[in-house]
């Protein structure tokens, strides 16, 4: 067994002052811990947006109704809470879990070696974008599920979902500048594919708003719109997603351009199969939990697949010259 060495006095202050700094100098991960790392951070923001649904569907979004404890008098759900109350606050739990996942990547992205400042950078974001939505996720609960805050409260989720895609994806790149791997012509083609997605999950959030499925038993506000109408309009937009996706498809062929565009567009082609199955179905049987539930899953595979095959159009290699970080710094100066 390894020997662990012994922490002087020095060491342990600097472990107090910069741990992140601490850490990487004693610790360098596998590139495969990075990705590991990465990924955990982008599944558990996935989850969080399952069981956001949950709360919602199952009608316990004022389960806890005060924020930051769940009640008045209480930091935690208790008994004579229900159910309702217990799935609100196991919510509000799984947010620890999202954010110890999010540390984990930020701290293996910061001990990576060489240093990469653009990926620490990445797992930082996603820092600041769920802190940040934890409180916007209180004023939901503080305003009674007012459904523009429940809107902007999805929407943030989605970002965050972006940010993890993207720190996903250049933890299996190098840090050289990007190479364009299809024509302008295609680039344009995904940018109107990513625009259309962006703007079918904000009509999205409109069917919520304007839909049945308030979050709570009481009486909620919802948005002043025809909900059938809307979810027409969403219906239109996941066509167009679509048909740009199908046509994206056919172009990549034409043009013989690599196998990652080509079997990412084919992924999200197949996604959006699904999704659109699950979409008619829920419309048509009056939209059931579950079916519901599903859907806002599959909202967020979708995007994420979305950005991949952005991502894929490109390839970044490792930079011929790695400059040295912070720790590797530190270890050429005492030497």
């Amino acid at each position: 067994m390894e020997r662990v060495p012994n922490l002087t006095r020095a060491d342990a202050v600097a472990a107090v002052r910069n741990p992140l700094a601490f850490i990487a100098e004693h610790w360098t991960p596998t590139p495969r811990t990075v990705r590991r790392a990465a990924l955990a951070a982008l599944v558990m923001s996935v989850v969080i947006v399952v069981t956001g649904g949950a709360v919602r569907l199952t009608g316990s979004g004022l389960g806890c109704p005060t924020w930051p404890k769940c009640t008045d008098n209480s930091l935690t759900a208790t008994s004579e809470m229900g159910f309702h109350g217990a799935i609100e606050f196991g919510n509000r739990m799984l947010t620890y879990v999202l954010c110890a996942a999010v540390g984990w990547a930020i701290i293996a992205a910061r001990s990576e070696k060489p240093y990469r400042r653009s990926l620490t950078r990445l797992g930082w974001a996603q820092f600041w974008v769920v802190m940040s939505n934890a409180v916007l996720g209180g004023i939901v609960v503080l305003v009674g599920l007012n459904p523009y805050t429940v809107a902007a409260h999805f929407v943030a989720t989605s970002a965050l979902i972006a940010i993890a895609t993207v720190m996903w994806q250049r933890t299996r790149e190098g840090d050289a500048p990007p190479r364009p791997l299809v024509g302008g012509a295609v680039r344009q083609l995904v940018w109107f594919l990513v625009a259309a997605a962006v703007l079918l999950i904000l009509v999205g959030t409109v069917v919520t708003g304007a839909g049945p499925h308030a979050g709570d038993s009481s009486e909620v506000d919802r948005m002043p719109i025809n909900w059938e109408t809307v979810s027409k309009v969403h219906a239109v937009l996941a066509w167009i997603v679509v048909s740009l996706t199908f046509a994206l498809w056919f172009v990549l062929k034409a043009v013989d351009s690599p196998k990652g565009p080509l079997h990412r567009t084919r992924d999200l082609f197949l996604i959006l199969l699904a999704q659109g199955v699950i979409g008619y179905v829920q419309y048509f049987t009056d939209l059931p939990e579950l079916l519901v539930g599903f859907h806002m899953l599959g909202s967020a595979l979708v995007w994420i697949a979305v950005l991949r095959v952005l991502l894929a159009l490109r390839e970044r290699t490792q930079a011929e010259a790695d400059l040295p970080g912070p720790a590797t710094e530190a270890a050429l100066t005492r030497a």
